[in-house]
């Protein structure tokens, strides 16, 4: 009879990362495909206007979802090498879009229009810090966004109202 290798505990780690990632991406992807276009919001200050059509925003979205994971690089912005926050907002727009918005998180305050926190949408930036934002993310919808934290992390999913997130000062950008 013949019997199996036993895999060692790294590469069982490994496949069971690997495959909460394909399990986390797929039911991302899932509730993204799912959810219906709203219409114009009412309520007051005037609408922002975006060069980034729905399909687009939703396209960073996913794109941004399926990097969750990567390894944080100080000045990284490739998957193979890492990202640092404002890397991965290149990468991924670049990748979706075509266009990548400035590299550095302070300029970024400065990429697009403002947008109120009540009228975020994907595709999104939101940039944290008190005057100078110091760190960024890509909104990706309910409440979450995709960001390279720091040094020893990996990029991930978290939500505006976070323990952590919520105490911060934060604004919006659209493109």
């Amino acid at each position: 009879m013949y019997d199996a290798p036993v895999p060692t505990t790294q590469q069982s780690r490994t496949l069971q990362q690997w495959l909460l990632r394909l399990l986390f991406t797929g039911a991302c992807l899932l509730v993204l495909g799912c959810a219906s276009p709203s219409g114009p919001r009412q309520g007051p200050g005037p609408a922002v206007s975006s060069t980034l059509t729905d399909e687009q925003s939703n396209s960073i979205a996913i794109h941004a979802l399926g990097l969750v994971g990567t390894p944080y690089r100080y000045g990284g912005n490739t998957p193979d090498g890492g990202f640092d926050c404002s890397g991965l907002i290149g990468y991924v727009y670049l990748n979706s879009v075509g266009e990548s918005p400035p590299r550095t998180v302070a300029r970024m305050s400065g990429f697009g229009s403002p947008v109120s926190m009540s009228e975020l949408r994907t595709g999104d930036l939101v940039l944290f810090g008190p005057s100078t934002p110091s760190h960024a993310g890509i909104y990706v919808g309910g409440g979450r966004f995709v960001h390279a934290p720091s040094t020893g992390g990996v990029v991930r999913l978290d939500r505006l109202d976070g323990v952590y997130w919520s105490r911060q000062t934060v604004q919006a950008r659209r493109p």
